[in-house]
């Protein structure tokens, strides 16, 4: 998971900081992000959303699956490891405190907010919404 910051205007005109959450799933072998859900709130069910998407779309070759994460909140909550070993998916997380583990994805994140988000202001949840689902679909093919 990663967090956006945007701009929106309140009842009286003043800009306040919202924030909003990207939860991919990100393939290893091809590098493509096979499922995301975006959220106002970083709470699990957007996680669990792209959990099932990514279960779905990896369902084809049941081989030996490994779902990897950080050791964030969310990977640890008994729904989230049930789901995957419910599935027989191979559980892994990175080392605590070791974000090095995790390259991929922060590799991921990090050339997406240089792309589309650094040096740019954004005005409503919507608009940052389309820019990274807009990048997304640039990237996937």
């Amino acid at each position: 998971m990663t967090e956006f910051k945007y701009l929106e205007k309140d009842k009286n005109g003043n800009y306040q900081i919202k924030k909003l959450y990207l939860n991919p799933y990100l393939e290893m072998y091809n590098s493509e992000i096979i499922s995301y859900e975006i959220s106002k709130k970083p709470t699990l069910a957007p996680i669990l959303k792209a959990l099932e998407k990514a279960i779905e779309i990896t369902s084809i070759n049941k081989e030996e699956r490994i779902f990897h994460s950080d050791q964030g909140w969310a990977y640890q909550i008994k729904q989230y490891t049930s789901k995957l070993e419910a599935e027989e998916i191979t559980i892994s997380m990175s080392r605590k405190g070791n974000y090095l583990d995790n390259s991929p994805m922060e590799n991921f994140f990090g050339l997406l907010k240089q792309e589309i988000y650094y040096e740019k202001n954004f005005y409503s949840y919507e608009e940052l919404k389309e820019a990274i689902e807009e990048y997304q679909i640039l990237h996937s093919r």
